[in-house]
Order: C-alpha cells, then sequence, then structure tokens
C-alpha cells in the first residue's frame, strides 16, 4: 500500500517482501504503445519509458495526463495475459495508498469544521485504541498520525496467532494465499499493531507506518459517527463526481467494472491477484479508481477545492519521505522534484495486483502512471517511476 521503497534493493509493500526475480520471457511480445482518446501523439519520451517498462518484464502500462493540454492516454503491453489486451480506457485498478490521501482529506476538512485538532493526543478521539507495550496514544497527536512521525508499529510485519492464524503466530503477508481471502475490522489489524513495540519517540523522525492510517480512519468513524466509508463518498467522491472511484463493500473480492487484471509474483512466477479480499488495506490502502479519477481528485485537492487554504498549509507541510530519499512527505502528499526541474504533488500506491504512481505540476497538469504487477526490484521500480517523469517533463 506503500509509495514505492527507492533506497532499497527490492520493492516492498511495508514489510512485505513483493515476491522473487521476475523471468525473463514473464512478458513477451511487442509494445503497443501510443493508445489514447484523442489525436495527439504518444510524447517520444514517454513512449521511450513505457517501452523500457514492458520489456523488463510488467506485463502493461498505462498513462493517463490531464490538464490545461487536455486529457491524454496512452499505453503499452497489455491489461490481460490471458486475452493479449490491452489496458481499458479508464481502467479501474486497485490503487493502494493514494487512498491515505482521500483520508487525511477527511480528516482535514473534520479539523476546519473544529471537530478535530491536528496537535491533541489520538488518545482524546480514541481512547484506548493506541496503547500497549509502549505505545501511548497520550503522547501521540492526530498530526503524527497523519505524518508517519507517531511511531508507533506497522501490522503488516507484526502478528500474532490472534485475529491471523488460529493455530501458530506469523506475519501479517499478502503475498499468503489464505490472507487474501480474509476479511478484517480495521481495529483488529490496530490491535494485532499494539502487540509490537513502538518502532521510535513520537515526533523523533517519519517512518512510513499503514497502521497510522487505520488509525485516522478509526478517527473519522468516532468523530463522525458513519463509517469512514462513506464520509469519504459524501465528502470527496460524489462532490467532485469521481463515477468510477469507490471504497471496496465487505468481504467485496472483485474489482467492478472495466478493469485491468493485475499480477503479482509468487515464487517467481506471474499469479493472477486481480480478486482479493482489500480488507488488511482498510483506510490505509483499499479503494479502487481510474487515472483519470485519480487525476481529478489531486487536481482539485491542490487547488482549494476540497479544503480551506489553512488546511490545505498543514497537508503541504512536510518532512523528509523516508522511502523516497529527495522527497519530502506532508499529510498524506509527497513533495518532490523531476529531473527537469518541475515541482510536483502528489502520492502513489502499491498493492499486490497493482501500482499507481502520480503527481500534479504547479500549472494544474496532472500524471497518473498504473502498472499491473508490482516492481520486484529497485531497477524495475526506478523504470516506472521513469515513465511518470517523462510524461510530466513532457506536459
Amino acid at each position: 500500500m506503500n509509495p514505492f521503497r527507492r533506497n532499497s534493493g527490492k520493492a516492498v509493500l511495508s514489510a512485505v517482501v513483493v515476491g522473487a526475480a521476475l523471468a525473463a520471457s514473464a512478458c513477451s511480445g511487442a509494445t503497443s504503445v501510443g493508445k489514447q482518446d484523442d489525436s495527439a501523439k504518444t510524447p517520444p519520451a514517454v513512449a521511450a519509458a513505457m517501452d523500457t517498462v514492458v520489456r523488463s518484464g510488467f506485463p502493461g502500462v498505462q498513462v493517463v495526463i490531464d490538464g490545461p493540454g487536455g486529457h491524454h492516454t496512452f499505453t503499452a503491453g497489455v491489461g490481460d495475459l490471458n486475452t493479449r489486451a490491452p489496458f481499458p480506457d479508464d481502467a479501474r485498478v486497485r490503487i493502494g495508498s493514494n487512498t491515505k490521501t482521500f483520508v487525511s482529506t477527511v480528516v482535514l476538512q473534520l479539523v476546519a469544521e473544529g471537530k478535530v485538532e491536528l496537535d491533541a493526543p489520538i488518545e482524546r478521539y480514541l481512547p484506548g485504541v493506541v496503547q500497549g507495550n509502549g505505545n501511548d496514544g497520550n503522547r501521540i497527536t492526530v498530526r503524527q498520525i497523519l505524518q508517519h512521525t507517531s511511531g508507533i508499529p506497522d501490522y503488516l510485519g507484526h502478528g500474532s496467532s490472534e485475529g491471523i492464524k488460529r493455530d501458530r503466530s506469523e506475519q501479517l503477508n499478502p503475498d499468503d494465499e489464505a490472507l487474501r481471502w480474509q476479511h478484517f475490522e480495521m481495529a483488529e489489524l490496530v490491535r494485532i499493531a499494539m502487540t509490537a513495540p513502538p518502532n521510535f519517540e513520537p515526533g523523533a523522525k517519519a517512518v512510513y507506518t499503514n497502521t497510522n492510517y487505520l488509525v485516522a480512519g478509526l478517527l473519522i468513524e468516532r468523530v463522525t459517527g458513519h463509517p469512514a466509508a462513506d464520509e469519504i463518498t459524501r465528502r470527496i467522491i460524489e462532490p467532485l463526481g469521481l463515477r468510477d472511484t469507490y471504497v471496496p463493500a465487505a468481504r467485496e473480492t472483485t474489482i467492478r467494472g472495466s478493469h485491468a487484471e493485475g499480477y503479482h509474483v509468487v515464487g517467481g512466477k506471474q499469479v493472477d491477484f486481480t480478486d482479493l479480499d482489500p480488507s488488511w488495506g482498510g483506510t490505509a490502502g483499499d479503494m479502487v479508481a481510474t487515472a483519470t479519477d485519480l487525476n481529478r481528485f489531486f487536481i482539485a485537492l491542490l487547488a482549494g477545492k476540497l479544503l480551506p487554504q489553512a488546511q490545505l498549509a498543514e497537508m503541504q507541510r512536510t518532512v523528509p519521505f523516508d522511502r523516497m530519499p529527495g522527497a519530502e512527505y506532508g499529510l498524506a502528499l509527497i513533495h518532490r522534484t523531476t529531473p527537469c526541474g518541475k515541482q510536483v504533488w502528489g502520492h502513489g500506491g502499491s498493492i499486490p495486483g497493482f501500482e499507481t504512481r502520480n503527481g500534479v505540476t504547479a500549472d494544474g497538469t496532472a500524471v497518473t502512471v498504473t502498472v499491473n504487477q508490482l516492481p520486484t526490484t529497485e531497477e524495475t521500480a526506478n523504470a516506472v517511476e521513469g515513465v511518470l517523469d517523462a510524461a510530466l517533463c513532457a506536459s
């Protein structure tokens, strides 16, 4: 559910290592570049970057650009390894940690409404939830939860027999076929995290931890009295007309409507991971959307259409980002500079089957890149980022 950790030799999903090395023959066939919804030609740098992604073993890649220059869609490779069909236009995909930006936006709306204080202890809103083994919600603020400076441990990689496997203790690992179909409640996952000690003192540094955003989801539910999914829908999805964006219903394992197939490397083989129960991600990464809708959301957010200026400014107060050297993390917004010098804000997300990377430039141009398989090495991760940079710099 995380943006890719660039300073590691492997792509990771929090503490979960993603598969083994991709077989060289995993994706054969010529690259199909230039599928789009208008007459614009694929920028040469974008075409070359997409070709590199497909040649490195990803089934396919889709680039969607929205902004003053119009709406453009480019694809390469395939969206379905069985039929060899390309990514559908407006393909729905699992967006992983982009969910966090939706969640943070709702929390900051509650701040603007005077219902939540950013620098209040999380214990005020969720008494007894962030407690145990040295974790203390009295010493952790809402801001620290949203900025990953809380120090609380990640439930991914810290498991106990309770709630995961009744017969033995093991890590909560999304690669596990049995876990793939299990249903979890967010409070249960937070309790799993609390079986481990804190990673560090609150505020000492920033370490990206999915548990933070489950706590943020529980905060929304406690303050509003409604499911976090309902608040996200009412406050963001419906007002922006994001018709292809949704929070999956309980125990919903398929992707609604037109979508690409998602693949995951397990034991050196590409496994179709399109269907799964995303409840282990919860408000840290369970949502589904199209690249077009993601662009619309981030453009609206950064243009001040979802938050008052004061709360948007808080969202853009950053600290160094542990998973991306040179980047900075706000309250579920990442700021970085492209190789061509453009300043961009976005997030990104990873979940078995899909990775999305995005950014919005100062002129309001948004780019979202989707691949239908997680990177398995730093080289393949850099190839995906190369597509995003090429598209941002060409726009």
